[in-house]
């Protein structure tokens, strides 16, 4: 392929984009495929001569599409939002064509910077304290690891290293092994402190949490994936008192601040922390900038090496929504799931089993596991909406997500709607 060539498919292929995200509500949510199916739709080894374009075009709807699950469906209330916006699409690709490989400063200037600013301007945006920030020569810094689970293992293995070379210098005499049993991690059920959990969007309390962590001198890494975006909004931004008491912080941009996958951004106080954990400094990577204190080499902060340009979509996508845009996307979701809330209560047959705070709804029909459990076979069986469960406590639950970027009122009437119906036919046939 050419570069006429690529202007020329290139531009089809947008169109293609364009269309299917512009028709996505028309597609079945979720597939009717069994395992295995995409297999004897393709050959079994790679063609020797080169295809068309146009022939790997009519594969996609052949054997691509319908293996997909729609997450950017309207109908789609499963799991958390995975953000999806044309500037991030966009971003993207100029990502892929720059091509580089960010692991120094020295491999790509404005990759490492970019991605610095870009960390503090989201800090700003969550009023995070001015200790996670890198401009004015602080201590701490953000960066942009995978996943929030990713960022959670960084933080873990900074800590571990951290307390490593404590207990070495306050006691040399000890052995590895007897420092490794002295280690001790502490957690919930939830894994880590958490601002707003999978399962119902509950939030850990920092203020009480926090000051013992600090006491005792202990690591505190809180989670806030979902719920992190939100609190660019003032009114949410409570939620995140006490991450002043953290060592590190995290969301996912990428799950409802309209930044597509995968770009989880993490700040800590003290970047040292992170370097000394996971600096690597072979010769072939070493530059005549690194120990300027002016910049940072981003592969002494993550698990591995190579990175790609993932600010470009934060700058494409900060500057096309601005704030306040990005603000009234979060409230439009919670206004929705709120809208979702009052339907469930004004049937008696169901209960809302959380708070709800965001833009997720835990709900259930009044009753049995097992009811609830057939009830959402239906829905997912059904295919016209997508749900997935949590067990609160001992109850089966339904998680009904606020998702899309272009979910409206009339989507979340319809899905309840369509909830009821397949509520009557549960209920019909239990007492058959």
């Amino acid at each position: 392929m050419n570069t006429s060539e690529f202007r020329r498919r290139g531009k089809e292929m947008v169109d293609y984009v364009a269309d299917y995200m512009e028709g996505i509500e028309g597609r079945q949510v979720y597939p009717d495929v069994e395992p295995g199916y995409l297999r004897p739709l393709i050959p079994d080894s790679a063609p020797q001569e080169p295809d068309t374009f146009e022939d790997i075009i009519n594969d996609i709807e052949k054997i691509i599409m319908p293996g997909v699950t729609h997450w950017h469906s309207p109908y789609f209330f499963a799991y958390f939002p995975t953000a999806s916006s044309y500037p991030a699409m966009l971003a993207d690709m100029l990502c892929g064509a720059i091509g580089c490989i960010g692991f120094s400063w020295a491999a790509s200037p404005a990759c490492t910077e970019l991605e610095t600013v870009m960390m503090d301007w989201l800090g700003k945006m969550l009023e995070l304290p001015k200790a996670f920030l890198t401009e004015n020569a602080g201590e701490g810094g953000g960066v942009i690891q995978g996943s929030a689970s990713e960022a959670t293992l960084v933080a873990l293995l900074a800590a571990r290293t951290k307390a490593i070379h404590r207990l070495q210098a306050a006691s040399p005499e000890l052995t590895q092994a007897a420092i490794m049993e002295k280690l001790v991690a502490y957690s919930s059920d939830q894994v880590v402190a958490t601002l707003g959990t999978t399962t119902c969007c509950s939030f850990d309390n920092l203020l009480e949490v926090g000051p013992i962590c600090n006491k005792e001198d202990m690591w505190l890494h809180v989670d806030a994936a979902y719920a992190g975006s939100a609190f660019i909004c003032p009114e949410f931004r409570h939620l995140l008192n006490g991450v002043e008491f953290a060592d590190s912080f995290n969301f996912n941009p990428h799950k409802w601040l309209l930044v597509n996958f995968d770009c989880s951004a993490m700040w800590v106080k003290k970047r040292s922390d992170l370097t000394g954990a996971f600096r690597l400094d072979p010769t072939y990577l070493k530059h005549s900038h690194q120990d300027s204190g002016l910049i940072t080499d981003y592969r002494h902060w993550q698990i591995p090496l190579g990175r790609r340009f993932r600010s470009l979509k934060m700058w494409f996508v900060f500057r096309m929504y601005g704030v306040k845009g990005l603000q009234a996307y979060i409230r439009k979701h919670v206004q929705l799931s709120h809208e979702f809330e009052s339907l469930v209560l004004q049937d008696p047959r169901f209960e809302i089993c959380a708070e709800v705070t965001l833009g997720l709804v835990c709900f259930r029909l009044k009753g049995s596991n097992k009811v609830n459990e057939a009830l959402l076979q239906r829905i997912n069986s059904a295919k016209k909406i997508h749900l997935v469960p949590c067990h609160l406590r001992d109850k089966f639950v339904l998680r009904f997500a606020i998702c899309s970027r272009t979910v409206e009122s009339a989507h979340v009437q319809r899905a309840w709607e369509h909830i009821k119906e397949l509520a009557d036919d549960v209920l019909r046939a239990e007492r058959e």
